[in-house]
């Protein structure tokens, strides 16, 4: 496979209604950003781009079929191909993978990949409706299934079977929506603590409101080619694109109905879960213990999809130890519940250990001052663009959102886009995104890298 390079990326503005634009002009909106970015004129890019992929959730928010077709028109890309992928929460993580393959396999030598959600158009309720639907729709909707319900089964699994707590959670919380205070793009810019998101309205015990993400509108581009294309590119723009190079790709899946997915047996736990950092006799010490007291795999407080993916694109990226080799991860947190889950299943920290994991800073950016007291320094930033709880959640953009953040971070221009260089991580080398559909459904996870 050829090296992919991810160049360039643009964000609409996120916000609980954008009733100024329609959905093709928010693409544009974050498209007309990307391409601005590598100093190139519509015209240009459409000399160079060779086709694109679209993304988005819903025929529903959309109140249109073959909704990406319309923004295809709508950015002068027809009559180059294209075509619209759809995966839940995870879809805009998949747009970003497929315009990958496009390239890496030489179909493409320059891939845009868009995605966009329009929530707005109707209430709050309908949109869970909507969502809901996103579950096993002859067993679980019927008897009254909906997201942050499942939600809080998991985490209150995870309180039994680890001791997490709600505060643990606020942590996580506190945390994402401070990162966004410095993100002219995030939904949800404010300064919290651990006592305003505990005594939020409660949603789904022990889920209060502030430990959720909100529904969306807008729209995010990326721009991933070859070493070809990217010739084809800095010619274009007169002037050399920052390398960021996508190393490493991963995807896991799991059964729909979290009753359907069987536990495996201690063995095949070691077997087929454990990563490279973890295959020693003190961890498989640790898990025995945990097993011992009742634990099984994956059970609902774990989600198995996320360790596949995970363990893929390390392997594919030569990643061995994730928290000391990823500099920053822009990760899945449509619950602060499944942020610390994510962090067991991406290795950050081992299985039970995610709520400490959250609550000691070392998920936390270091140039941040939280107002909370962390007893140990961060070891790898977690969400320092705000998260899907702070920026917002318009489904398809929401995976791309993440590509297009982590593409800054590795080109050292946070300043630049955000005008306030705060959530630049320092010296950042290497980072990973990682988006998750469902209750662990589909998840890709995705590695970048900056190349000198």
């Amino acid at each position: 496979m050829r090296p992919v390079y991810a160049v360039s990326g643009g964000v609409s503005k996120f916000a609980k209604a954008r009733p100024d634009k329609t959905f093709p002009a928010l693409v544009k909106e974050a498209y007309d950003y990307a391409i601005d970015d590598l100093g190139l004129t519509h015209r240009q890019f459409l000399e160079i781009v060779d086709g694109s992929v679209a993304s988005y959730f819903s025929d529903h928010f959309a109140r249109q079929l073959m909704a990406a077709i319309m923004a295809q028109d709508y950015l002068g890309l027809c009559p180059k191909p294209s075509h619209r992928v759809e995966g839940g929460g995870a879809t805009g993580g998949i747009c970003f993978q497929e315009a990958w393959k496009a390239v890496a396999s030489g179909y493409m030598d320059v891939c845009l990949a868009y995605g966009f959600e329009t929530m707005s158009h109707v209430a709050t309720w309908k949109g869970n409706e909507f969502i809901a639907l996103a579950s096993d729709v002859s067993f679980d909707y019927p008897v009254g299934g909906f997201y942050s319900g499942y939600y809080a089964m998991m985490v209150t699994r995870h309180m039994k079977e680890f001791g997490t707590t709600p505060e643990q959670m606020a942590h996580v919380s506190v945390k994402n929506h401070m990162n966004a205070y410095h993100n002219p793009y995030a939904q949800k810019r404010q300064k919290l603590t651990i006592a305003d998101v505990r005594n939020a309205p409660m949603v789904a015990w022990p889920l209060t409101r502030l430990d959720i993400c909100v529904m969306s509108d807008g729209a995010a581009a990326t721009i991933l080619c070859s070493e070809d294309g990217l010739a084809k590119l800095e010619k274009a723009g007169g002037r050399r694109i920052p390398r960021v190079r996508v190393t490493g790709i991963g995807r896991g899946t799991d059964a729909m109905r979290m009753a359907d997915r069987p536990h495996q047996s201690y063995d095949d736990f070691l077997k087929y879960n454990l990563l490279p950092i973890e295959d020693t006799a003190e961890t498989r010490t640790y898990y025995q213990n945990l097993w011992a007291r009742g634990f099984r795999y994956p059970g609902v407080h774990s989600f198995r999809a996320g360790r596949m993916a995970s363990k893929e694109a390390y392997k594919n990226a030569g990643v061995t130890d994730p928290a000391g080799e990823i500099d920053f991860v822009e990760l899945h947190d449509a619950y602060t519940s499944s942020e610390i889950q994510t962090y067991e299943d991406m290795g950050l920290c081992r299985y039970g250990e995610g709520g400490f994991f959250a609550s000691t800073g070392q998920a936390f950016m270091p140039t941040v001052d939280y107002g909370l007291d962390l007893p140990e320094e961060p070891v790898c930033p977690v969400n320092p663009s705000g998260g899907l709880i702070a920026c917002g959640h318009p489904v398809g953009a929401t995976g791309l959102m993440q590509a297009v953040f982590a593409i800054w971070q590795l080109q050292h221009t946070i300043d630049k886009h955000f005008g306030d260089a705060t959530l630049q991580v320092p010296d950042a080398q290497r980072g990973a995104i990682h988006s998750h559909a469902g209750t662990g459904t589909y998840v890709t996870v995705s590695i970048l890298e900056k190349e000198d």
